[in-house]
């Protein structure tokens, strides 16, 4: 009996083997999927080298004469903003969307976001809390002197320039555009950590050239005073940029914190372009 199975087992185990053998290959090929390139560069402001994602609008060639916008991300890291700010630039930019034109992503990844986005504070807790805060001029030094040249140095671009801040990323972006607005055309700004020092920088008056520029503040339910400061900071700008068509302001009911960034910038590339 026991001869018996074993001899069934081997039979069963060659025709099985002998049927795999018959089955037509499948895969074809395998290849990395792509959707832009990754550079380090070496900054001397920043004393340190820095990764940038970078996202090429599809048919994109440095021998062809035409240019694109460049969209400026920050937390860009593939592991954060990037690569669906990448996709919603992509769609929207589709022929038969056309939402925004084609345009390159830059994504600036993270090394210490808090050192990099926040300005120094006289508040004894955020020294306390955030102890390597405090170093955002030397970074909007970084982008304007050294990131923006090499950008369009090293890829087609025009002259139009969008800036995308989220969280303590929309404070340096909220920053930026009372402090240097020269510096980008288009601004959105997310979910802004205004509650920074005690919200001084809304004690900021903007600068008069505000009218040349377009800006999309959004937020989501995250609490009274990320909501507040949000909308304090619409209502600053209003005298400004009194050009309903080119200042928009959006509260997401129905998001908060964690996931108001994607349903802004898709609202946001349907204002402003």
């Amino acid at each position: 009996m026991k001869i018996n199975q074993i001899f069934l087992a081997l039979v069963l185990s060659c025709c099985f083997g002998t049927l795999l053998a018959q089955q037509p290959e499948i895969l074809k090929s395998k290849a990395l999927f792509a959707i832009g390139e990754t550079l380090e560069i070496h900054s001397k402001i920043l004393d340190e080298n820095r990764i940038l994602n970078i996202y090429l609008p599809q048919g994109y060639s440095p021998d062809s004469a035409k240019t694109y916008p460049v969209i400026y991300l920050l937390d860009g890291s593939k592991d954060e903003d990037f690569i669906h700010i990448a996709g919603l630039v992509q769609f929207g930019s589709f022929s038969w969307i056309n939402m925004l034109p084609e345009s390159i992503v830059v994504g600036i990844a993270n090394i210490d976001r808090e050192r990099d986005f926040t300005y120094p504070s006289n508040n004894p807790k955020y020294k306390e809390d955030f102890p390597t805060a405090g170093s955002s001029a030397t970074f909007i030094q970084f982008i304007a002197s050294e990131l923006q040249p090499f950008i369009d140095n090293a890829y087609k671009t025009s002259a139009s320039k969008t800036l995308i801040g989220q969280s303590l990323g929309g404070l340096l972006a909220s920053e930026i555009l009372f402090k240097h607005p020269e510096m980008f055309d288009n601004y959105i700004i997310v979910s802004p950590s205004l509650w920074w020092d005690d919200e001084s920088l809304l004690m900021f008056a903007p600068l008069p050239n505000l009218a040349e520029k377009s800006i999309y503040v959004a937020v989501g339910k995250e609490g009274e005073i990320m909501e507040r400061t949000a909308k304090e900071l619409y209502e600053k700008l209003k005298p400004a940029q009194p050009d309903t068509k080119k200042l928009h302001f959006r509260f997401l009911e129905a998001h908060n914190h964690g996931d108001a960034l994607h349903q802004a910038i898709y609202y946001a590339f349907e204002s402003l372009f």
